[in-house]
């Protein structure tokens, strides 16, 4: 007599593998793309590898981080997401439904996802207090990145 767990059975577990033709190791990608989910598109303004500084702060879009001085903010993905959305499209406006596809893409999420999340990207920037203003809601049509921008290279 075996005791329990010694040993198993894995034949069983042939029914789990993947079936042929599709790749598992793309289950964690957007099914449009080749790139992985956090290979979205980062580049702003057309330029993908360049920091991008406003007020205290500095993100690296490359390395998906964002920095106060030296120190990393704590952020979440989607917050970060959609940060670069919005200094992709600094000075415009940018739709609700747009951000929405942007950092849930292929996914219906509530309305009230994207106000939990750009939330918690006011509360890391600080936006509204020490006179500094980032980002600024239209009601009912979405939100403007408004300060200035420092890409370096690229003009404003």
């Amino acid at each position: 007599m075996r005791p329990l767990g010694s040993t198993v059975d894995f034949g069983s577990l042939a029914q789990f593998h993947p079936k042929s033709g599709v790749d598992a190791r793309r289950t964690g990608q957007n099914p449009d793309s080749d790139r992985p989910f956090f290979g979205k598109q980062t580049a702003l303004g057309g330029v993908a590898t360049a920091d991008v500084s406003f007020g205290p702060f500095r993100l690296l879009p490359t390395q998906f981080l964002l920095l106060e001085g030296d120190k990393p903010v704590p952020l979440g993905s989607r917050a970060l997401e959609i940060l670069i959305a919005l200094l992709e499209r600094r000075g415009e406006l940018v739709s609700k439904q747009d951000l929405m596809a942007r950092v849930w893409p292929n996914v219906f999420v509530e309305p009230a996802n994207l106000t939990v999340h750009m939330s918690a990207l006011r509360r890391a920037l600080r936006d509204g207090r020490d006179g500094h203003r980032f980002i600024v809601n239209i009601p009912g049509r979405g939100y403007c990145f408004v300060a200035s921008v420092d890409v370096p290279g690229h003009e404003n």
